[in-house]
């Protein structure tokens, strides 16, 4: 995930945050707010997904991009995605107390552009046998995207 947005408290100059992977030493709550700034600008709603590097059933989720173009493509499209992690290094549980609890990783929350909780994803309901559907994930997806992109 690359975001090169205004700092969201002073609204100077653009910082870039990158993060493809699920780290333990980044701050969500400092990644949100220019996950916010990025998704007022664009027009797009945030998807939070936690997990860990730990997590193969996130690496299954990640495949579903890496194998399905479209759907990639769709999620940029709609979506800011934020990363967040949750491991034994770092739990985030400061940051993620804010919201429903978490029964399984992965896990999605879309929020509204503004970081407004809309809808809290276990993935399970993504799942088909040993991976997960990309039907079923691109559906979840059109589901929540804005209504004002499509």
């Amino acid at each position: 995930m690359q975001l090169s947005v205004a700092h969201p408290r002073t609204g100077g100059d653009s910082v870039s945050v990158t993060q493809e992977k699920f780290d333990p030493k980044h701050n969500p709550a400092v990644d949100l707010q220019y996950a916010i700034v990025d998704a007022k600008k664009s027009g797009r709603r945030i998807l939070l997904d936690v997990g860990g590097e730990w997590c193969k059933w996130c690496h299954r989720l990640d495949s579903v991009f890496a194998m399905n173009p479209d759907i990639a493509d769709f999620m940029h499209k709609y979506y800011v995605v934020l990363k967040v992690n949750f491991s034994p290094e770092n739990e985030n549980d400061v940051f993620l107390s804010k919201y429903p609890e978490v029964a399984g990783y992965p896990h999605l929350f879309v929020l509204d552009a503004d970081g407004t909780l809309l809808h809290s994803q276990d993935t399970g309901a993504l799942e088909a046998g040993r991976k997960h559907d990309p039907d079923k994930v691109r559906q979840f997806l059109k589901d929540w995207a804005p209504t004002t992109k499509r």
